[in-house]
């Protein structure tokens, strides 16, 4: 999953509490991600990883963010599942050589570039009151609005849920 608009909200973006301004741990998160993060380990076990575009500074502060919100840690997600990247379309070759098969972004434009992804979820829900306008997504490419709709969406059976008892 990303962070930008998915784990972060981005109404605060360009205000003193998003991570470019004066108090960056004071960024919201989007509503629900904490325990879908939670449902999300329960489903996918260590499988769960972050793949984020941000320089050094904005890696390190939100690495820092999402061990405070207990995302990620000894009860979240793995700190060795963290990666970042420079640029979006970088995205693509580290969810294929981590072998993830279902990733969650709040951009259309990145979703396009995983090929190798087969289940991508558009999310919505951390868009803030005013989202930028999105494209129609490819038949390939699910929208979904909130947290609780996004981990309903992969307990689906169709949606391709990977089986930890295999």
């Amino acid at each position: 999953m990303d962070v930008g608009g998915a784990l972060v909200d981005r109404v605060a973006e360009g205000e003193d509490t998003s991570f470019f301004g004066n108090r960056p741990m004071e960024t919201p998160a989007v509503e629900g991600c904490e325990e879908a993060v939670r449902e999300l380990l329960d489903l996918f076990g260590h499988r769960v990883f972050i793949v984020s575009k941000a320089g050094p500074k904005i890696a390190d502060l939100t690495r820092k963010w999402l061990g405070q919100r207990g995302l990620v840690g000894p009860e979240g997600i793995s700190p060795a599942a963290v990666q970042f990247v420079r640029k979006r379309p970088d995205k693509h070759p580290v969810c294929e050589r981590l072998g993830i098969t279902h990733f969650i972004d709040d951009r259309l434009d990145v979703l396009n570039h995983l090929a190798s992804v087969d289940r991508r979820i558009l999310f919505t829900g951390g868009l803030g009151a005013n989202p930028v306008p999105i494209d129609v997504p490819p038949r390939s490419v699910v929208t979904l609005d909130s947290w609780p709709r996004v981990v309903d969406w992969l307990r689906e059976p169709a949606s391709g849920v990977w089986d930890r008892s295999r």
